[in-house]
């Protein structure tokens, strides 16, 4: 997974760049939302992996497919992408495209993953806590996974906070290994 993000970050940074600059990141962020939908469609993946289909037939027929959602920078974006063999590639441009816009609008995403379901009083105190930290507006999704035993796992961004059970197990368990 690290590799697909690695490879989509560049192209999610030059679509913020371009929407910033031409004040367009709404737009951007719909092109991007569709032409990601499109890519995961099922029928649209086997034929962007087909090997019998030539790089100037799927561009046409992802442009096609897409019409007049995708402005013309859009349509360079699908063009490199298919001159490259990263059409596979653009959901996650699309998901580190929201990741920018999001933090360029003051607001990050955090999962909270908890071993037991929290209270709302709790859920909220803690995003409280997690917008003091950060200094940003947080909006937060919550699930439960009993395999943490005990506690809570945040993660903002690319900082983890682990202050699980298992989390503190698996540091042990790699602290005595070593």
């Amino acid at each position: 997974m690290a590799e697909i993000s690695t490879i989509a970050r560049p192209y999610a940074v030059a679509a913020f760049n371009l929407g910033k600059e031409q004040n367009l990141l709404a737009k951007w962020s719909e092109m991007l939302g569709f032409a990601a939908a499109v890519v995961n469609d099922t029928q649209m993946q086997a034929y962007i992996q087909d090997p019998k289909v030539v790089s100037a037939e799927l561009l046409a027929t992802f442009l096609k497919v897409c019409g007049d959602r995708l402005n013309e920078h859009g349509q360079n974006l699908i063009k490199v992408l298919v001159e490259y063999g990263r059409m596979s590639v653009l959901p996650a441009i699309a998901a580190a495209f929201e990741e920018l816009k999001a933090q360029d609008e003051g607001v990050l995403d955090a999962q909270i993953i908890a071993a037991a379901k929290p209270s709302a009083a709790e859920v909220k105190d803690l995003v409280k806590r997690l917008e003091a930290k950060f200094g940003k507006k947080i909006e937060a999704a919550v699930s439960v996974d009993p395999e943490l035993i005990g506690g809570i796992k945040i993660i903002v961004g690319d900082t983890v906070i682990d202050a699980s059970v298992k989390g503190q197990l698996q540091n042990l368990a790699y602290s005595l290994s070593a």
